[in-house]
């Protein structure tokens, strides 16, 4: 269950901020990311290993947003950034 495990970052990206979001670039690969005001919230939190359920309760406090909406989208980005390599579970 996504709740139970940690995740981690699993790769360094050079970053830029632009207002409240993230460009990154991932150089050995060449990719680029634009990470809205909610990806980077959770991507600047994942600097140490974090939980689902401690991202969730993080952004519960920081955005005006419902519970089950907050989990199904955190579901989402989590599952999009760790298909893109940029994050992976904690072994």
């Amino acid at each position: 269950m996504m709740s139970d495990r940690p995740f981690r970052r699993a790769t360094d990206l050079m970053e830029a901020e632009i207002g409240d979001e993230l460009v990154a670039l991932e150089p050995a690969k060449g990719n680029c990311f634009g990470f809205n005001s909610v990806a980077t919230s959770v991507w600047r939190a994942l600097a140490e290993p974090r939980s689902f359920d401690q991202l969730r309760d993080a952004l519960l406090d920081e955005y005006d947003v419902d519970a089950e909406q907050c989990s199904s989208e955190l579901r989402t980005l989590l599952e999009d950034m760790e298909a893109r390599g940029l994050i992976e579970p904690v072994p």
